[in-house]
């Protein structure tokens, strides 16, 4: 994590995303070097989930408009929708780097649990992922170490595969969804022999991108400024 010195000012320069992605980065990275607070979860993705958090959330929300102080409460409505609004930018990336649509696409998705060492689905982001781009029409590859057999018999018209490198075949785009320790240990050189095409996008922020980019890929990440290979 970058070193930041007390008092350390945060100033935006310039307008637009790439501008904004810099800054949500530098932020969260300023506020995890906080020991009170920690920067394990100060990370910018494709948003949380799980069976406790965003029911709790709504539970909250319900229970204060049933005592009447629904207004002190309204900032937890915006979170749970700008959560929401996390896994639509995801969609939305895919289709960027994919010239506009997933339609007939091979996607390739690591990982479906809502966190890693879990085979935990309920509410999970990287499920709603994979179940939003095979509704538009791509053609999708999915691998999760524990997970994926809870997820086989929800979703019969995925396709299952046994490994990282198996889900990567023939990919036009593969999605890190969940933090799992073997994605991150995934050998850039290798993988790409697997792929059509060398376009990762991380969900998770769980990658160092240069060694990706080394490999001729091109790295995108939620949060963060597009990354293209290195010619």
């Amino acid at each position: 994590m970058t070193s930041v010195r007390p008092g350390l000012r945060l100033t935006v320069l310039g307008t637009g995303y790439l501008g904004l992605a810099h800054a949500v980065t530098l932020l969260a990275e300023i506020l995890g070097a906080d020991p009170r607070i920690g920067g394990s979860y100060m990370v910018p993705g494709r948003g949380f989930g799980g069976a406790c958090l965003p029911k709790d959330i709504r539970a909250f929300v319900t229970r204060a408009a049933e005592l009447g102080a629904a207004e002190a409460l309204n900032f937890l409505t915006e979170i749970d929708a700008i959560n929401l609004r996390c896994r639509n930018r995801m969609i939305d990336l895919v289709k960027k780097v994919l010239g506009g649509s997933v339609t007939g696409q091979a996607i390739s998705i690591l990982g479906l649990s809502f966190k890693a060492d879990s085979d935990d689905i309920r509410d999970s982001p990287a499920l709603a992922s994979a179940k939003a781009v095979h509704k538009l029409g791509a053609n999708v590859t999915v691998y999760d170490p524990v997970a994926i057999l809870k997820v086989r018999k929800e979703c019969p018209g995925l396709v299952y595969a046994g490994s990282v490198i198996g889900a990567a075949h023939k990919s036009d785009v593969i999605l890190l969804l969940t933090e799992w320790l073997e994605f991150g240990e995934a050998d850039p050189e290798i993988l790409g022999k697997a792929v059509a095409h060398r376009n990762m996008v991380d969900g998770r922020n769980a990658l160092d991108s240069r060694p990706w980019r080394s490999a001729d890929w091109d790295f995108y990440a939620l949060g963060r400024p597009s990354l293209t290979s290195v010619s």
